[in-house]
């Protein structure tokens, strides 16, 4: 018997600028049925197929340590690393900092509007070419 992911949380002090900010990022879209909006409590945005959910939800005190569990993105439709480094920072990511390394390795650690820390990976195709 196994447990099955319903979706994943995030702690934010504004539910609503953060499920905007991670709607873009992932291309990801809220319920029609319950949209999010400013001053919600909580703000739920999921996958184009529905399959991967993220809820932000509202509480008082700001994020105040690295954290302990974060995503690891890697850049589709045929972006680069590069492309979608940029794309991030337009967004209002934050860059953490650069571990990519001189062989075209590694990855950029970046913070969102609430400074939660996620990195930015090669893309497959990217890493394909590597090899």
């Amino acid at each position: 018997m196994t447990a099955l992911i319903s979706h994943t949380s995030f702690d934010s002090v504004d539910a609503y600028a953060s499920s905007v900010f991670w709607g873009k990022v992932l291309g990801f879209v809220e319920d029609p049925d319950d949209p999010n909006q400013p001053g919600d409590q909580e703000c739920m945005i999921a996958s184009i197929d529905g399959t991967h959910r993220l809820l932000f939800i509202e509480v008082p005190d700001h994020k105040v340590a690295k954290n302990r569990v974060h995503l690891d993105l890697k850049p589709a439709d045929g972006a680069t690393r590069e492309s979608e480094l940029a794309r991030l920072l337009a967004l209002g990511a934050r860059e953490v900092a650069d571990r990519r390394l001189p062989d075209g390795s590694g990855w950029v650690v970046l913070a969102d509007v609430e400074c939660n820390e996620f990195c930015i990976l090669r893309s497959d195709t990217e890493r394909a070419a590597a090899h």
